[in-house]
């Protein structure tokens, strides 16, 4: 299912562009949608979620979308972190769409000479023979200033289309993702338990311990009802709150942080 051609090639990543500016305005609540903000009871503090109508968007399917997104900070190296998050085959360790198996990549276009910078097409094992294969479009990148992995979920014909070279407009995406960032300058390497050096303020040993990290931004985007005219219910706000609440947790459990 590789995209041998260059025009399905260009196609794939014209498709990936969309999705991660996509993810980009759901996650930063931009001017490009006009975003409700709700004020849930049921919803965690640190957990934002908005909701929006998607109506008469080829690029996105119709109805009731839903984005809920936090940041925690991890004791961990941006680059482990990303590491972690962009392989298909630790997929299963945190995200509940991989059937609890692991991944197996289908494409894989590079874009640049870091192989962090790349796109994927994923298929997740069918856990019975009644249940289909899904598709998962990937974008990782990476530079000094922080990292991106951007993914959703795709219509297996709609991607034979794209990948021979058909037009990627017309593929429905709601991208969900990750925006990884260092903890800032002051990070001095890993904590002395960890083999790492210990350092002050002035960057000299003796002082107080500083541990390296990364402040992890986790944000979902889920079509919680095909009818823009629908109301919202609990169910849903719930639904979507647990979701990025048990990632979360999963994902400080798999890198054996303390929650």
């Amino acid at each position: 299912m590789f995209p041998a051609e260059t025009t399905g090639r260009r196609s794939m990543l014209k498709l990936a562009q969309r999705m991660t500016d996509n993810f980009c305005a759901g996650v930063c609540a931009s001017t490009v949608h006009k975003w409700n903000k709700l004020n849930a009871g049921n919803v965690d503090e640190d957990v934002r979620v908005m909701t929006r109508k998607s109506v008469d968007d080829p690029g996105e399917p119709p109805g009731i979308v839903l984005s809920a997104a936090t940041s925690v900070w991890l004791p961990v190296s941006p680059q482990r972190l990303f590491d972690f998050l962009r392989d298909e085959r630790l997929r299963s360790e945190w995200d509940i769409l991989s059937n609890g198996g692991p991944m197996q990549e289908m494409a894989h276009i590079a874009k640049g000479q870091d192989h962090g910078n790349c796109v994927s097409l994923l298929r997740a094992s069918a856990m019975n023979a009644n249940q289909s294969s899904m598709l998962i479009l990937q974008e990782t990148c990476i530079d000094a200033a922080g990292s991106l992995v951007v993914y959703a979920p795709v219509d297996i014909p709609a991607m034979h289309v794209v990948m021979n070279g058909g037009d990627s407009a017309y593929v429905a995406l709601l991208p969900s993702g990750f925006a990884i960032v260092p903890d800032g300058p002051g990070s001095l390497g890993a904590p002395a338990a960890n083999g790492g050096p210990t350092a002050n303020n002035n960057g000299n040993g003796g002082g107080p311990e500083r541990v390296s990290g990364s402040l992890l931004t986790v944000a979902f985007q889920i079509l919680v009802n095909s009818l823009p005219t629908a109301k919202l219910t609990v169910e849903s706000v719930e639904t979507v709150n647990n979701l990025i609440s048990c990632t979360v947790q999963k994902i400080k459990a798999a890198l054996q942080c303390e929650s």
